[in-house]
């Protein structure tokens, strides 16, 4: 979870991230561990509406592997999953999931909606939530001062 924060306020490679978008950062890591692609929100660097951080470390890892299953891996970042990057991760078939900050308004890992656990869903993974939940909420609370 120490390397998500940092991903969240460095961004990738260090670059510069753009002041207007929401400082989430998420870590990919592989079977072996290693870490496998990072992302942080780049919505309005970007003008992608899909360009949350999970979503951005997804796509990177599917792209270094050449293959969109990551099975066997884990995604970890700084704030409870929305439902779009719920539906991506369980569409990706990551095996486990941690996350910092609970996000009460849209948060689809067990606050608004529980996807990733919801019966009907074919791909489960294992889900830890409130992770350096305190690191996590008080970086989203000095970006929205």
């Amino acid at each position: 979870m120490r390397r998500a924060l940092e991903v969240a306020v460095t961004g990738p490679d260090d670059a510069t991230p753009d002041a207007d978008d929401v400082p989430v950062g998420a870590v990919l890591y592989g079977p072996d561990g290693a870490e496998l692609a990072i992302g942080r929100n780049e919505r309005e660097l970007t003008g992608d509406p899909t360009a949350h951080a999970e979503v951005l470390a997804l796509r990177r890892a599917a792209h270094r592997l050449g293959r969109w299953r990551l099975d066997d891996c884990t995604l970890v970042v700084t704030l409870e999953p929305c439902t779009m990057c719920a539906g991506a991760i369980a569409l990706a078939r990551v095996s486990t999931v941690v996350f910092g900050a609970w996000e009460p308004k849209t948060g689809a890992v067990g606050s608004l909606w529980d996807v990733l656990r919801d019966r009907r869903v074919t791909h489960r993974p294992e889900v830890y939530g409130g992770v350096l939940e305190h690191e996590s909420a008080a970086l989203l609370r000095a970006f929205f001062r």
